[in-house]
């Protein structure tokens, strides 16, 4: 099985490159007048935000259950990280086709664009550190896996989320170098304005695919399909279990929930029942430690 990336290293990892990039951004756009340098400092503002709200949500999730909540607030990290996709389009993806728009309709000339050349040097390099960071994380989690099916099928919508994010900073990072350097060749302001434009454009694609990864989770998923294999076959081999009708997994951000029915092997009076299946259990929350609530029905049928 896969190791558990830490997704608060992760998190803090991009925060940090993420809150120097938008700075130097916000400079550069300020004193170049570049629409793509703008677009990305706005990017970068949302995802300094973006992160904050990862922390807030993973904090969330600490809380102890609750009689209202008798599962725990697991869950509540899905919410976070639907809401941080969401801004990811809104902030970042529509103000930058709007901003590209504008550009488009009242052009101005680049002042100062080795500046705006340097600044997205050092940028790129700043949140390649953090897409290191991530995808370090990532290979602990994914396995053998390769990224677009550890993407579909992961648990971690916090890791997710920042995957998506940097994906989308460095990608946008080389759009706009792109073009400012076409801006400053050919001294066509079109070119910037055509930059805030693909750049937001590219924020969306990227937005709409984390939301509906998260959405699956938020309206609740199930563990992923290698760990309810494993889960499975585990109590399949335990001597005390004749045969599993069914076992059900519910995904509640870092905890999991398993259902197990299943038929119990030889006549066992009460007492013994409940012996073996308490065995059961604690062998199977030893083996997986994210199991925090087990759910075990004896049965002859299913």
């Amino acid at each position: 099985m896969s190791a558990k990336a830490d997704s608060l290293k992760t998190i803090f990892f991009a925060l940090g490159a993420n809150f120097a990039i938008f700075v130097a951004k916000l400079v550069a756009a300020l004193i170049t007048g570049s629409g793509s340098m703008l677009a990305e400092a706005v990017h970068s503002m949302a995802d300094c935000g973006n992160q904050v709200l990862l922390l807030i949500g993973m904090r969330q999730a600490r809380r102890a259950p609750s009689p209202d909540h008798p599962l725990g607030y697991g869950l509540v990290v899905y919410f976070w990280s639907f809401l941080v996709a969401l801004l990811l389009f809104s902030v970042g993806g529509v103000f930058s086709v709007y901003e590209g728009v504008h550009k488009l309709h009242a052009p101005e000339p680049l002042r100062w664009p080795w500046l705006a050349v340097g600044v997205l040097v050092f940028a790129i390099v700043a949140e390649s550190f953090s897409m290191w960071g991530c995808l370090r994380e990532v290979n602990k989690a994914r396995g053998r896996k390769n990224l677009w099916r550890w993407f579909r099928e992961s648990r971690q919508s916090e890791l997710i989320v920042v995957f998506g994010e940097d994906l989308a900073a460095l990608l946008g990072l080389v759009l706009a170098l792109a073009a400012v350097l076409a801006t400053f060749l050919t001294g066509d302001p079109l070119f910037d304005a055509c930059g805030s434009i693909a750049i937001g454009v590219l924020l969306c694609v990227i937005a709409v695919f984390v939301a509906r990864e998260v959405a699956s989770l938020l309206v609740g998923q199930s563990a992923d399909p290698g760990l309810r294999t494993a889960l499975g076959d585990f109590v399949r081999a335990q001597p005390e279990v004749e045969r599993v009708f069914n076992l059900i997994t519910l995904q509640l951000g870092p905890d999991l929930m398993v259902a197990t029915k299943a038929q119990m092997r030889g006549e066992l009076s009460g007492d013994e029942l409940i012996a073996a299946i308490n065995r059961v259990e604690v062998a199977m929350k030893k083996q997986f430690p994210e199991i925090r609530w087990s759910f075990f029905e004896p049965d002859v049928a299913d």
